[in-house]
């Protein structure tokens, strides 16, 4: 019985150069007649050395120079349709592939923070810049060296030795550059990628910088990551430099070689006086690819490095196919023995936390400092990965819905809050279709709508790159109407307000109260107990444990009493607890 094993899957960028094959087999059949007709120089030389001089023929010499023109204007026009099917394929390759890099570097980004994946946006722009570029014309026009050399040994065999010997030594030169380059090349590039990436980390927080005196110490450090990359990138520029230099001398030594050669051939009466010049520009023909390719080989390098970081980087990120739809949810969620660990840590963060919250339930999570409570948003959410057990929403596993689909339907309010450079209106409204209606009610919801109308130009003013043009307490109460944009089913707020005053407090409870009302699922993070109040259910987190969860007044009443809560909870939060039952009660 013949079983047939399963094919190995295609790269997507291999997918995507396949479309673009018609191209590719245009540029080589353009590439070959466009070296058919480089001949035409040598052959008109050759002929007016051998047949109009000795015919003094002013008729034949029009004729062939007409010739010659028509030809090497078919030439000129190949090759510039040849450079327009390069560029109009790399455009293809591009919109093949921008927004799949895209998604791949956001994906990448998500599961291994802080990693520079942005670089791989570039890797494209490299590929793509060099498959439409002078240096795929190289790499296509070379494999024709050998038509030359062939036609070298055509005019005689001492010519044609001389050429092919020259066409060996500057192709052992580029051999030699690829060999002494690479890992100077690729370390430089991991170099140069750290500094980036360090510069860019702490450029983020250049007002702590500037305010501490902090920057010198910062520029001392990205300098030495910078002159590390700029000194191996040195190191390679002037191995390949004295390669390159090698094989222009060779080149131009071998043609000078040839005339001589050509004139004693000449003497001998074994070649005519043409073949010496048509000699002369067969061997150039012949080389000059092959130089060019030296000189072209460093951004093949990098070409094919960032092809590496691209390939990887889809090939990791998936297909994209899309998954099949599901009903909007309502918002029950089931929480069964969750362990999770930061990307890049095998360290649980979280150990084994279960609970279940109906669809309408609120939910605040209480505990002492790297208790878990953020990680635990960032899995509710599907942020981070789960090592183990499992989040479902409405009974589905968390990663079984399409993002993009039940992303409407989902609220979230990171403790760390980011706003995106655009107008505050497009900010909320999550830089989808804005509707204003929709804006407007969710930033009255946020307490946020007076602020707004308060700014220089209202909903259409642009916050600035991280929401810079606004204070703490506006981004956070912007980013909060973002969360509560579209009327969502399941809403977390990670410590929505560690950035609030009382007004703005208050707000959040009423918001709060306003997603009970709307039977929207809400799980709150928080340090201020305060907000209890308006909570139905409190999950108690400790060094990554559940150690308490049950309704309000229960949990809190189990607070109130010390030997049930472990040491390590501190007594501060038992104090405040009380106060927060106290008030829950009135």
């Amino acid at each position: 019985m013949h079983i047939a094993r399963p094919q190995p899957k295609s790269s997507p960028i291999r997918q995507a150069l396949a479309t673009c094959r018609d191209a590719i087999a245009a540029t080589a059949a353009f590439s070959f007649v466009g070296n058919l007709l480089l001949l035409v120089s040598p052959l008109y030389m050759l002929q007016v050395y051998d047949r109009v001089l000795a015919s003094r023929s002013g008729s034949t010499l029009l004729m062939l120079t007409l010739l010659a023109a028509f030809l090497l204007g078919v030439l000129g026009l190949m090759e510039a349709v040849r450079s327009r099917v390069l560029v109009r394929a790399g455009a293809h390759l591009d919109g093949l592939l921008a927004k799949r890099a895209f998604a791949g570097v956001f994906e990448a980004s998500v599961k291994r923070p802080g990693s520079g994946h942005g670089q791989v946006l570039r890797d494209l722009d490299t590929v793509r810049d060099f498959a439409t570029g002078p240096g795929l014309l190289v790499f296509c026009d070379a494999p024709w060296a050998p038509l030359f050399i062939v036609l070298a040994f055509v005019l005689h065999p001492l010519i044609g030795a001389v050429t092919l010997l020259g066409g060996i030594i500057i192709f052992s030169l580029a051999a030699a550059n690829e060999m002494v380059t690479r890992k100077a090349l690729k370390d430089a590039s991991a170099a140069m990628m750290s500094a980036g990436l360090f510069a860019e980390t702490s450029l983020r927080n250049a007002e702590v910088l500037h305010a501490m005196g902090m920057m010198p110490g910062i520029a001392r450090r990205w300098l030495a990551r910078h002159e590390v990359g700029l000194g191996l990138q040195s190191v390679a520029s002037d191995r390949a430099g004295m390669l390159l230099a090698l094989s222009k001398f060779v080149r131009m030594f071998l043609q000078s070689a040839i005339l001589g050669l050509g004139a004693w051939l000449a003497i001998d009466d074994q070649v005519t006086g043409g073949a010496i010049i048509a000699g002369s520009i067969i061997m150039g023909r012949a080389l000059a690819p092959i130089e060019l390719l030296v000189g072209h080989w460093k951004g093949f390098v990098n070409a094919r490095a960032a092809y590496g970081r691209l390939d990887g980087l889809l090939a990791e990120a998936g297909d994209g196919s899309a998954k099949m739809r599901l009903p909007r949810p309502k918002g029950e969620v089931s929480v069964d023995k969750v362990v999770v660990a930061p990307p890049g840590s095998r360290r649980p963060v979280l150990k084994g936390v279960s609970f279940a919250l109906r669809a309408g339930e609120v939910l605040g999570v209480v505990g002492p400092s790297a208790a878990g409570k953020s990680t635990l948003s960032r899995a509710l959410m599907g942020v981070w990965p789960i090592a183990s057990g499992g989040v479902r929403l409405d009974g589905a596993d968390l990663a079984a819905w399409d993002r993009e689909d039940v992303g409407p339907a989902l609220g979230y309010l990171p403790q760390d809050v980011e706003l995106f450079d655009g107008t505050v209106a497009e900010n909320i409204a999550r830089f989808g279709e804005i509707e204003p209606e929709k804006v407007v009610e969710a930033a009255g919801k946020a307490g946020v709508h007076e602020i707004v109308l308060g700014l220089a130009d209202g909903y259409d003013t642009r916050i600035g790159e991280g929401g810079s043009k606004l204070s703490g307490g506006q981004r956070q109460r912007i980013a909060l109407a973002r969360a509560l944009y579209g009327d969502p089913a399941f809403v977390v707020l990670d410590e929505p307000n560690s950035n609030l005053d009382t007004a703005g407090e208050q707000a959040l409870v009423e918001a709060v109260v306003n997603l009970k009302a709307r039977k929207a699922t809400t799980v709150v993070v928080t340090h201020r107990l305060s907000i209890l109040a308006c909570v139905d259910k409190i999950l108690v987190l400790n060094g990554g444990e559940a150690e308490l969860f049950g309704s309000r007044d229960e949990v809190l009443s189990l607070l109130a009493k010390p030997q049930v809560v472990s040491n390590q909870t501190p007594a501060k939060a038992v104090s405040h607890a009380e106060s927060s039952r106290s008030q829950a009660q009135r």
